[in-house]
């Protein structure tokens, strides 16, 4: 499974540290930027990974901006893209279980590496549920086939 990760300079140090932690576990995964901690807008690395993720070049992607607020809103401006902001284990496996999201977001000031090393590793290890989300998720898939023209 092929992983893109992005964040701004606030999400900066929890990428690094989030990125090796996969790493070592042996993911693919590419880090698409910021690669430093000097300013920057956080729409330019949402946009690198929703668009690779929106196109079939990853499966999965993970934004990492202050809070995640910014990171989430620009991904769910990409077709077939789900990217659930979360803050807890609980989050990540419903954001797979219910919703099948396809992009995690983090907040680098809001979340610990320790936290966030739990919530990555419950939204990568559980899978999603099907069966009665299936009817809400065609629903979302008409809703941007209507408004993605």
């Amino acid at each position: 499974m092929k992983i893109l990760i992005g964040s701004d300079h606030a999400g900066y140090n929890l990428k690094v540290d989030i990125f090796n932690y996969l790493k070592e576990k042996g993911y693919d995964i590419e880090d698409v930027g910021t690669y430093s901690l000097d300013s920057c807008d956080y729409v330019d690395y949402a946009e690198k990974v929703a668009s690779g993720v929106s196109a079939g070049k990853a499966e999965r992607g993970i934004l990492i901006c202050g809070t995640g607020l910014g990171m989430s809103i620009v991904a769910n401006k990409f077709k077939s893209v789900s990217a659930a902001l979360c803050t807890s284990e609980y989050h990540a496996r419903k954001s797979r279980e219910h919703n099948n999201s396809n992009i995690l977001v983090m907040g680098g000031r809001v979340t610990t590496f320790e936290i966030a090393k739990y919530i990555t590793d419950a939204w990568f290890k559980t899978p999603f549920e099907g069966e009665r989300h299936n009817k809400r998720l065609n629903k979302l898939k008409d809703i941007e086939n209507n408004n993605f023209k």
